[in-house]
């Protein structure tokens, strides 16, 4: 998923290590102020904030100017390179679903389909893939939402997630928030409830909450965008 940032981001050298993002807990109020992080970037932490959420936060490097000038890239790809990341951020999500009766997972392509499946698993729940255009070979009902320039879909097989159902939407990133958003529209078409939206990491200066409405979200780690 990739994001705007307002401006021109400072390009590290080499051998400088990478931008981290920093910790949050969104369910309490902010209380520590760890500082000396890499390059200096302050790592919030929080009252009730879990050990492990520095280790994820640690793990997520960010590229400046990709996939173009302005854009700052949250690579989750070296989280998954931690085995122990990897495993605290699906532990995370786990711990707080799996007495919430959900049902189905949704997992937004593409990086949705990575932290989706294990969650998924784990809590007995079924999973269900929000596809682009073209890329589900059944029937399928579809969601536009807009971009930047111009407008995209997101696609789910009829039948596959039912009007009793409770259902978790995933995705690696909140940003503008309007591919989530059209993945919890169209769960909500079919009749099901949407319990709430994961995400590992939101990027808050981006607002993408505000088109979700009262629709709750649930985020590890926060990251300037």
């Amino acid at each position: 998923m990739l994001f705007l940032h307002c401006q021109q981001p400072r390009v590290p050298s080499a051998s400088a290590p990478p931008f981290r993002p920093r910790v949050v807990s969104v369910a309490a109020p902010l209380s520590v102020r760890v500082t000396g992080g890499r390059r200096g970037r302050a790592v919030v932490a929080m009252a009730s904030a879990d050990a492990r959420l520095a280790g994820i936060a640690s793990s997520i490097r960010v590229i400046p100017d990709f996939p173009k000038p302005g854009i700052m890239f949250q690579d989750i790809t070296t989280l998954l390179l931690d085995p122990k990341a990897f495993r605290d951020t699906i532990d995370l999500f786990v711990e707080r679903y799996k007495d919430q009766g959900i049902t189905v997972v949704a997992g937004v392509e593409a990086r949705g389909f990575i932290f989706g499946p294990p969650i998924a698993l784990a809590i007995g729940a079924k999973f269900v893939p929000l596809r682009k255009p073209k890329k589900l070979p059944g029937e399928v009902i579809s969601e536009e939402y807009s971009l930047e320039y111009g407008t995209d879909k997101i696609e789910m097989h009829v039948g596959a997630v039912q009007a009793n159902d409770r259902a978790l939407v995933v995705d690696d990133l909140i940003a503008t928030g309007g591919t989530l958003c059209a993945a919890v529209k169209l769960i909500e078409r079919v009749g099901a409830k949407v319990v709430e939206c994961a995400c590992v990491i939101e990027l808050p200066e981006l607002k993408g909450r505000d088109k979700l409405g009262d629709r709750p979200v649930f985020v590890l780690v926060e990251a300037d965008a």
